[in-house]
Order: C-alpha cells, then structure tokens, then sequence
C-alpha cells in the first residue's frame, strides 16, 4: 500500500512592509490596482485614443510590467448587511421604499447567477536578475551587478510606480498603490483563495508578529 504524497510549495516572500514586496534573490515588488474603461460604451474615435494612450504607456516603460487579472465571486452578504444597516436609520420613507427594492433585487441577482468582481492589477518590479545582468554585464565583463539594498529599492519601486501611474491616467482610468494590508490580503487571497473567504487579516500586522497574539474577544493565544 503506497503512502500518499505530500507536496509542498515555496512561496519566495521574505517582507511584506511599507507597501512592497520583497521576495528571494533580492527582488521587490510593488503593485498599483487600476481602475477599468467601459470600452464597449464608447465611440470609435475614443477607443481609438484608449489604444493609442495605453500603447503609448507601454512604449515609454523601459522595465518590464506584469498585468493581473483577479475575478471572483462577489461575496453579496457584507454588501447586504451594510444596507439593512443603513435602511434602519433611514427617515424618508421614499428612500426606504428605494433601498428595500434594490435590497430584494441584489438578493434575486445573487441567486439567478453568480456574481463576479472583476479587479485589476499591475505589478511593478525591481531588482529581478535580468534587470541586473542586462547590458551592465557588457561592461562589467560578465560580472553580476551586486543585489540592490532596500532603500534603493524602495525608491526606485516609488519612481516607476509614479511613471506608471502617470502614463495610466492618460488612458483615463484611476490608479492607486496597494499599502501592506492590502498587499498581504492580496497575496493571501491568492495563495489560499477558500481560507481568505472566510478569514479576514486585521488592520494591524505587527500583531501577527508579536510573541503573543490577542486574540479579537480578549484571549490571548502563544504565536
């Protein structure tokens, strides 16, 4: 009788801190969640100028750029208990008749079909080996140029962020950078999607990391 097999996975992830990734090998990442563009609504000349500016963007980078698309199940119930919340406290009767009907029409939707959250992310690198050994190595007879230290790293993470960011508005979407909580969410959605849709991470990290977790009623557990 054979043995079931344990598989296991490296996860390169050293630091999740002040809004960037640092993995093995000295490299770090950052990620900038964009908005999207209705692109069917609009007219030809303007989805003309949406190709145009975001091949422009892509023209002007001159490191690569990872796009990730994240689609998945839209959990209804939070949504849901925020508006009967809010329903309440509301005075005008108007408004309530309004929130009562979009309130059965969102529970209608949510059992006819799934309802799917589309979100959009670019990841922005440094320090990856290619980057290092590019045209440097040409002058430096092969050498491997040394790994960058964090602070370099982070300011040229904030400086291709900030290029990114603005050749992205030009395309005419909104982009911001994800802090660490959302960087971690993120990575943890990702990594154990079933667990993260039932867990939620705190505002707070360092509590993870402290020799002794509280937990949210008061006790306190060993880390």
């Amino acid at each position: 009788m054979s043995r079931p097999s344990v598989q296991t996975v490296s996860v390169p992830i050293e630091t999740l801190e002040d809004g960037m990734a640092r993995l093995t090998g000295g490299r770090f990442r950052a990620v900038l969640e964009v908005s999207s563009v209705n692109f069917a609504l609009l007219s030809e000349p303007q989805q003309e100028a949406v190709i145009a500016s975001f091949a422009a963007c892509l023209n002007s980078v001159n490191f690569p750029l990872q796009f990730v698309i994240r689609v998945l199940p839209v959990d209804i119930e939070v949504y849901v208990s925020a508006l009967e919340h809010r329903l309440r406290s509301e005075r005008s009767a108007r408004l309530l008749d309004l929130g009562r009907d979009h309130l059965a029409y969102v529970r209608r939707a949510a059992r006819a079909r799934t309802l799917l959250d589309r979100r959009f992310f670019v990841v922005v690198p440094v320090g990856d080996p290619e980057e290092r050994t590019g045209l440097l190595r040409w002058f430096c007879g092969g050498k491997r140029q040394s790994e960058l230290d964090e602070a370099s790293a982070r300011r040229q993470l904030s400086s291709r962020c900030d290029e990114v960011e603005r050749q992205l508005t030009r395309v005419g979407v909104a982009v911001r950078r994800l802090q660490t909580v959302e960087l971690v969410n993120l990575y943890f959605s990702g990594l154990c999607s079933e667990l993260a849709s039932r867990q939620r991470f705190r505002d707070e990290l360092a509590g993870y990391t402290a020799p002794v977790v509280q937990a949210a009623h008061g006790e306190e557990r060993a880390a």
